[in-house]
């Protein structure tokens, strides 16, 4: 039987709640970005740049990882900014990257 691991868990359960709270396409322009201080941004190793990722305290990250090419990104994948499940109403940088980062499917 395959267990699904908690990080990954956890991660799906906030993108179920962030799916109810994401706005519309047309509303996302005005959506604030989400601030790199902030606490929920710290707790998922958000950056708005991949490039600036501390790989010693997030060794699972790779390079290759940004938010336009995540699951949870909902923009095009050349956007600068849009909507993410795991941010609710805030943007993220399409550069970005976080621990809950999630291949897109094929």
């Amino acid at each position: 039987m395959h267990q699904t691991p908690r990080r990954h868990f956890l991660c799906q359960l906030l993108a179920v709640g962030g799916m109810g709270a994401a706005s519309l396409a047309g509303a996302q322009s005005t959506a604030p970005k989400v601030d790199e201080d902030s606490d929920q941004a710290k707790a998922l190793g958000y950056r708005h740049d991949t490039n600036k990722v501390d790989t010693k305290k997030y060794p699972q990250h790779k390079p290759a990882q940004h938010c336009a090419n995540c699951s949870f990104f909902q923009g095009k994948k050349d956007d600068a900014w849009a909507g993410c499940a795991m941010f609710g109403r805030k943007q993220i940088a399409g550069p970005g990257w976080c621990l809950a980062w999630a291949k897109l499917p094929a």
